[in-house]
C-alpha cells in the first residue's frame, strides 16, 4: 500500500471575477486605490494591515473603514485569496499543495517541516521557459507568470501558515524571469506595513538570469541560491540551456561585486548526476570558478522523473564528492531528500493535473 496520499480539498472561495485583487498590492498601490475611490490617504495603511497582518478574508471585515468605503472597495476590487485544491502528503511529513491560478493554470508549493523549522517552497510561474533537462516543470514550457498576490497566496492560504519559519522561491518557474512580481512579493513579505519578515528568512533561487539577479541583489537583502549543476559551460548548456544566454561565469562575476560576509548568504545548488558532473575534474573546476566567493554548495540527490536518463549516485559517492569539495575549502553539504515519494520538487503533480485537464477537453 502507498505510504503517501493525495487528497482533493474542499473548493475554496476563489474569486474568478475580473475585478483586480487587493491581496499582493504594495502600500503605494493601495494608496493609489484609496485615491481612486476618494478614500483618505491613511486608508492604504488600514487596508495593508487587514490584508497582511490581521488575516482578513473578506473586504467587509475591514471595519476601521467606513461602511460606504467598504462598499466602494468591494464594488471595484476583490480580496484575491484562494485555497489550495489538492494536497499530496509524504510519509516524512512533507506536503505538496496544488493551486489553480486565475489564468487557468496549476502551480505547486511544498511545505517541509523539520524539527523547529518549517519551510515553504513557493512557485513564481506556471511552468517554466528555462528548459532544464532534469526538471519536470520545464517540460510544461512557460504557461504564465504569477502575480505577487498569487505567489504570496501560497503562504497565506496554507493550513500550516502560522508554523512557517522560512520561505524559498524554489518551486515551479524561474523567479527572476518574473522579477517585477517576485520583487513586489518580497516587498510585502519584508516591509513593516506587510508581513514584517526578516530577509534572512527568505531565499530566492535562480538559474542565473543576470538582469533579474542584479535587481534582486540591489533591491532586496534576501539570500540567493544559484542553480549551478555543472562548472563547465559546454556541459552545463546540455542540461541548462540558460547557459547560452547567461553563462554561469558571468553570474559568478556579478556575485563577486556584492558583500556576502554579513547575514546575507549566497549558495550554489548542485544536483549530482552520476557519471556526468561528479568527477575530480568537476571538483577542480568548481574550486576555480568559485575561488574568492564566500559561499556554500548544496549537493542534491536527483529525484528520478519519468523518461529521464539521469541517475543519482549512491550515498558513498555523494559523500566522497562532498569531501573532495570540502578539501578545496568550499563549505559543502548534502541536502536531505524530502518528499521523494510525492515528487515534492519536480512539478509532477501539476503536470499530471494539466495533462488530465487536457484529456477532459
Amino acid at each position: 500500500m502507498s505510504q503517501h496520499r493525495t487528497e482533493e480539498l474542499p473548493a475554496g472561495a476563489k474569486e474568478r471575477e475580473e475585478r483586480p485583487a487587493l491581496y499582493g498590492m504594495s502600500l503605494l498601490q493601495l494608496g493609489e486605490v484609496a485615491a481612486e475611490l476618494g478614500l483618505p490617504r491613511y486608508a492604504a495603511g488600514q487596508m495593508a494591515a487587514w490584508l497582511y497582518r490581521r488575516g482578513c478574508t473578506d473586504i467587509a471585515q475591514m471595519t476601521d473603514l467606513s461602511k460606504a468605503a467598504r462598499e466602494k472597495l468591494a464594488a471595484s476590487y476583490r480580496l484575491g485569496l484562494a485555497a489550495p485544491g489538492a494536497v499530496a502528503v509524504s510519509r516524512d511529513g512533507t506536503k505538496k499543495y496544488l493551486y489553480h491560478t486565475a489564468g487557468g493554470h496549476y502551480v505547486e508549493s511544498a511545505y517541509i517541516p523539520d524539527g523547529d523549522r518549517a519551510t515553504l517552497c513557493v512557485s513564481s510561474q506556471a511552468g517554466c521557459r528555462m528548459g532544464c533537462r532534469f526538471c519536470m516543470t520545464g517540460r510544461q514550457g512557460l504557461r504564465g507568470h504569477l502575480t505577487a498576490g498569487e505567489i504570496l497566496n501560497q503562504m497565506a492560504s496554507l493550513p500550516e501558515c502560522d508554523r512557517l519559519t522560512n520561505m524559498v522561491y524554489m518551486g515551479m518557474g524561474e523567479p527572476l524571469d518574473n522579477p517585477d512580481q517576485v520583487l513586489r512579493s518580497l516587498e510585502v513579505l519584508t516591509s513593516e506595513w506587510g508581513y514584517g519578515w526578516s530577509p534572512t528568512r527568505i531565499t530566492v533561487s535562480t538559474a542565473g538570469v543576470v538582469p533579474g539577479l542584479r535587481r534582486l541583489l540591489d533591491e532586496s537583502r534576501v539570500h540567493v541560491a544559484v542553480s549551478l549543476h555543472n562548472p563547465f559551460p559546454e556541459q552545463r548548456v546540455e542540461v541548462m540551456p540558460v547557459e547560452r544566454a547567461f553563462p554561469v561565469r558571468d553570474v559568478v562575476e556579478l556575485l563577486r561585486r556584492y558583500d556576502f560576509s554579513g547575514q546575507r548568504r549566497v549558495s550554489f545548488e548542485y544536483i549530482v548526476l552520476a557519471g556526468m558532473n561528479d568527477s575530480p575534474a568537476h571538483v577542480k573546476e568548481l574550486a576555480r570558478l568559485l575561488d574568492g566567493v564566500k559561499c556554500r554548495i548544496n549537493l542534491i540527490r536527483f529525484h528520478k522523473i519519468p523518461g529521464s536518463p539521469y541517475f543519482s549516485p549512491g550515498d558513498r559517492e555523494m559523500e566522497a564528492f562532498r569531501d573532495a569539495l570540502s578539501r578545496k575549502g568550499i563549505t559543502t553539504t548534502i541536502r536531505a531528500s524530502r518528499g521523494e515519494d510525492i515528487q515534492a520538487a519536480c512539478g509532477l503533480l501539476s503536470t499530471q493535473r494539466l495533462e488530465g485537464s487536457a484529456g477532459e477537453g
